[in-house]
């Protein structure tokens, strides 16, 4: 195998959000979301996402973003729309379920069965995740890739 002179892309580590208080971004989140805290500090806090995670960082001070946003999966995001209307959360029209959270950033949230983003087996495993499958959809586009 060949390989190029440059880095290839391998993935996401983590991904760091800006938000005006950790403790006010850990209640809105948990309100949302169950994780597990990797770690904080008094102005960091890491949620942990299997191989990767969310990292929080106090001191945003640009306005909500527009169409920079990022890609979150869940397992399910059934009940999701409604608890973000409960919180008050701003939903941004889109195809999918789109959010501002209080701090203004915009997060897309997908099914892990709708897409061809994969955790490795033992990952899922570890993640008491091993249940989950792509849809047909996500498979093909997957087998198209050879993967």
């Amino acid at each position: 195998m060949k390989r190029s002179d440059k880095a290839r892309l391998v993935g996401i580590n983590h991904v760091a959000l800006e938000v005006g208080d950790i403790e006010a971004a850990l209640e809105f989140y948990g309100n949302l979301f169950s994780f597990t805290l990797r770690g904080r500090s008094d102005t960091m806090a890491f949620l942990d996402m299997g191989d990767q995670f969310l990292a929080l960082s106090q001191g945003r001070n640009q306005p909500a973003d527009d169409h920079r946003h990022f890609g979150l999966v869940v397992d399910d995001r059934s009940s999701l729309e409604e608890k973000l209307e409960k919180l008050g959360a701003q939903i941004v029209p889109s195809r999918g379920l789109d959010f501002l959270d209080p701090w203004g950033n915009h997060i897309q949230v997908v099914e892990y069965s709708n897409i061809q983003f994969s955790k490795a087996p033992n990952v899922l495993l570890g993640m008491e995740l091993a249940h989950l499958i792509k849809n047909d959809q996500a498979l093909e586009e997957l087998r198209k890739k050879g993967m």
